[in-house]
């Protein structure tokens, strides 16, 4: 017998090694069905369990379960990333904690140090994910820096390169000054900052009486202003266009220029233009062939003499910078350069100014746009074959508008800076030689050879210190994985991939990449479809962050509700295009469910409704019967429908309802009758049917709930050794659906439906036994009634059901289904008067709500300046309002009509 309570803790800890030591997560390369591959999104090494993982690795797994219950040789390839920038720097802290740098252990040492910790605690991540239940192929698992990949690596980067695909330039990058290297745009956290907005004046050269304002955030960089620009049709401007201003404190010539990118209504409609400190004003620069000025240094201070590189005209200005600011910080500098301008008068003014500075995720530094040379993709010819991919259906995007999304990015693309000034990653292979020629090439050994063919003799190289964005080996998982370059029959059976799951936000840093890459070097497509999932919010709609407060940790829900409880919650409520609102009430509504089903697991015992061998669907002649069966089958082609479509929502909303409704509160009610009767063939037949049914719904939850799921199917059927895990899907293509069965069962649960909502909306009280009356009905209904009565009669708690062709009673309160009208006799229950006056009351209460919220709604500033989620939030209340309003009003017309 099972336990009264279901133990999820105990359940988990239990069942999940059983599945892996059963070698029931494997794909099998020799199998002759048709694979169905999907490729695990590598969570960082460093990383923990986070809501975002834990949505986006439940609906893998919940696909991957089902497909490869169906049948398909299912490959979910796990594996982790090696997180360059975010494992070096938990390896530093820890050398810190020592009162050590990396420089202590020198570039070997410290690399050594990285892989030991990684042997410490980098299996954190894939022990948490087991916690979920998630079931890839962890035979095999794969590291970013383990050594087949990293031949990978290097054979895309030397091929990539000799395609001249693969270049060094000097370009802007977001430069950490505290860590010493570029980050990507993913690793740059926006933080709202109260600043200022400085007024600076900037003197004509030729007219020094006359001046142009330009306003900005960063004064510091105007050492480095190549020029000033102003919108062509802004006619304050228009008669200087051409002309110089001379820049204050550096007394350099710079032209005013004319470009769309200023705005006449921001500010002056001067903008000061500075190539090499700011990423808007470098595209600016190269449209007008602008020298480009850098003023600091990798630390972010000011230099003694700017690194310059000319303009397109072979212009170069003068390089020396006034000694003042020489070393400063910039900040510290901002103040000098400030008071310097306050001192000759060329300060107009100072605004307070509220905006967003980017800082390092890792640092927490104030990233600096900086000049520097980097290795670069060529992003823009590598993008054209992924776009005509999309453009062709040969990777669809579900939801098909995150297409735009990409098409966008993609046909805008800029190159890729791929360099990381790093210690832990893949190394550039790279090597200079004395006269700084670099031999690209896949190991030192083939860069001397290299080098000795170039200059006839062996000379000494120097290899690049710098090693690789992340990305750029995360670009290849998709193949890489699967063992290429080497000859593997992975790459052949499961490339390319059924589908990818992964969240919107890396569109561009990876998914993007992996199209680019796999067309490439494969010849197609990385995966068949892009499944784009919603983000997970607080209760309220908002992104979570510590700063907020708000973070909900997936394992703490775990801990607390099981993991089932999570992955159905997740499931449920991941409805294309939707954010998740996410609360510990909605986890534990679906703990419920669990229970919810353990415990009719435990009724089915307790009335020996155990399996069957042999058992007949179509053999059961009982109309009940004949109508959850139908059920059964209904459900199983709504969650197999919704499986195919990517609505994971639909199919849990499916299982849920059939279960929770149909199963467990209509169908046990219905026949437990049946169980306690006399009749024995009609027991023993219902015995048989619910045990098969409840098997059919362990089998369809099973892929959302594999724990509760698989502990039942050992417990109900003796079949402790039979894996429910690895157990086919069902078929249920020989059994055809009693829909004449179906709609009179169905008949019977609307009608009592009906007669509870009615006696809730009028506070009949539970004790209260009232007559259901019915006048119109047709012959069917008749005998539908005649049928079921003491069904009917006892759960919807009458004292009797019957038809009339007389008038109903006064003080009756009346509903209509199908072709009768249904009466229930309620003045000698409740006081029809009062309950009149209730429901007026309650409707007026809700239309004064609504009231406010569409005043609310109606306030431009409201709609404009509120946070998104709380614009939502109001309509969501308004619709919530209105439908409670609709319910009342339905409530009122029924006691009207009486």
């Amino acid at each position: 017998m099972l336990d009264k309570t279901y133990s999820p803790s105990e359940v988990e800890a239990r069942t999940y090694p059983t599945w892996e030591q059963s070698g029931a997560f494997a794909s099998n390369t020799t199998s002759n069905a048709q694979p169905f591959c999907v490729m695990m999104p590598p969570p960082n090494v460093t990383g923990s369990l986070h809501m975002g993982h834990a949505l986006n690795m439940t609906l893998q797994d919940v696909l991957t379960r089902y497909y490869r219950r169906s049948g398909r040789d299912a490959l979910w390839q796990p594996g982790t990333d090696h997180a360059g920038i975010a494992t070096q720097s938990v390896v530093e802290r820890q050398l810190a904690g020592e009162g050590k740098t990396r420089h202590d252990l020198g570039r070997d040492g410290f690399v050594a140090r990285v892989w030991d910790w990684k042997a410490e605690s980098g299996g954190t991540i894939t022990r948490q994910l087991r916690r979920l239940g998630a079931s890839p192929d962890w035979r095999r698992e794969r590291f970013t820096m383990d050594e087949g990949l990293s031949h990978a690596v290097r054979k895309v980067f030397v091929q990539l390169f000799k395609q001249g695909l693969i270049y060094k330039d000097k370009r802007l990058v977001n430069w950490d000054p505290r860590l010493h290297t570029a980050i990507s745009d993913l690793e740059v956290e926006q933080k709202e900052t109260k600043g200022h907005l400085w007024h600076l004046k900037y003197p004509l050269a030729d007219d020094p009486q006359r001046f142009i304002t330009v306003a900005t955030t960063r004064p510091e960089t105007m050492l480095g202003d190549t020029a000033v620009a102003v919108h062509p049709d802004d006619d304050r401007y228009r008669d200087l266009i051409g002309q110089d201003v001379l820049l204050p404190l550096v007394d350099r010539r710079i032209p005013i220029v004319a470009d769309d990118y200023a705005d006449p209504e921001q500010g002056s409609g001067a903008v000061k233009i500075t190539p090499a400190h700011d990423f808007n004003d470098f595209n600016v620069g190269k449209r007008h062939g602008l020298p480009m000025i850098n003023v600091m240094d990798r630390d972010a201070r000011i230099l003694a003499t700017a690194e310059v590189v000319p303009g397109g005209d072979g212009s170069e200005p003068d390089s020396a910078l006034p000694a003042a600011y020489a070393g400063l910080d910039r900040y510290e500098a901002r103040k000098r350069i400030i008071a310097d301008f306050a001192a000759q008068d060329l300060l107009e003014r100072i605004d307070d100014h509220l905006h967003t500075v980017p800082h390092g995720d890792r640092s927490g530094t104030a990233i600096e746009p900086w000049l520097t040379d980097q290795w670069y993709v060529d992003a823009e010819t590598l993008a054209q074959p992924a776009i005509r991919a999309v453009e062709e259906g040969r990777t669809v995007f579900v939801p098909r508008t995150w297409e735009n999304t990409y098409f966008e990015w993609m046909r805008n693309i800029e190159p890729w800076c791929i360099s990381r000034q790093l210690w832990w990653g893949h190394q550039i292979p790279a090597w200079y030689g004395p006269d700084g020629t670099v031999f690209v090439e896949q190991s030192e050994e083939e860069a001397q050879a290299a080098a000795k063919r170039h200059y006839g003799h062996d000379a000494a190289l120097t290899r690049d210190p710098d090693v690789l964005d992340t990305w750029f080996s995360s670009a290849l998982w998709p193949f890489s994985t699967l063992g290429w370059p080497d000859p593997a029959p992975e790459v052949d059976r499961y490339y390319p991939g059924d589908v990818l799951i992964t969240a919107h936000d890396i569109i561009f840093f990876w998914v993007a990449r992996m199209m680019m890459m796999g067309l490439h070097f494969m010849g197609e497509v990385p995966f068949r479809t892009v499944y784009m999932h919603a983000l997970v919010r607080d209760e309220k709609g908002q992104k979570m962050s510590k700063s907020k407060g708000n973070i909900i940790d997936p394992l703490g829900l775990i801990d607390r509700y099981g993991a089932d409880a999570l992955r159905m919650t997740l499931t449920a409520m991941a409805a294309q295009g939707r954010d998740i609102k996410l609360s510990d009430q909605r986890v534990e509504g679906y703990r419920n469910f669990a229970t919810k089903l353990w415990n009719a697991a435990r009724y089915c015992q307790m009335n020996d409704c155990r399996p069957v061998d042999g058992f007949d669907p179509t053999a059961c002649r009982l109309t009940v019967n004949r109508w959850i069966i139908g059920a059964v089958i209904d459900t199983a082609a709504k969650v197999e429908q919704a499986f195919a479509q990517y609505r994971f929502n639909e199919a849990a909303g499916a299982l849920y309802q059939f279960t929770w409704a149909q199963f467990c509160d209509w169908y046990l009610e219905f026949t437990k009758p049946i169980l306690t009767g006399s009749d024995d063939a009609a027991a023993a037949e219902t015995r048989a049917c619910t045990a098969w049914v409840l098997d059919q719904i362990l089998h369809q939850l099973n892929p959302i709930m594999p724990f509760v799921t698989e502990e039942l199917w050992g417990a109900i059927g003796d079949r402790q050794g039979d894996l429910l895990i690895s157990r086919p899907w069902p078929d249920y293509a020989a059994v055809d659906p009693d829909r004449h069965a179906g709609d009179e069962m169905e008949w019977v649960v609307r009608l009592i439906g009906m007669v509870r909502a009615v006696r809730a909306e009028m506070n009949v009280p539970a004790s209260a036994r009232i007559e259901l009356l019915l006048r119109g009905a047709s012959d069917r209904t008749a005998d539908r009634l005649s049928r079921h009565h003491d069904l009917i009669v006892h759960l919807a708690r009458l004292t009797d059901a019957r038809i009339i062709d007389a008038p109903a009673p006064k003080g009756s309160a009346q509903a209509v289904l199908d072709d009768a009208t249904l009466f229930l006799p309620l003045a000698e229950v409740i006081d029809l008067d009062q309950e009149r006056e209730r429901l007026e009351r309650e409707i007026g209460k809700l239309d004064g709500e609504i009231a406010k919220i569409d005043k609310k709604l109606a306030n431009p500033q409201f709609v404009e300046k509120a946070p998104e989620e709380v614009v939502a939030e109001q309509r969501d209340r308004r619709a919530d309002y209105l439908s409670t309003r609709e319910k009342v009003a339905a409530a009122l017309a029924r006691v009207s009509a009486g």
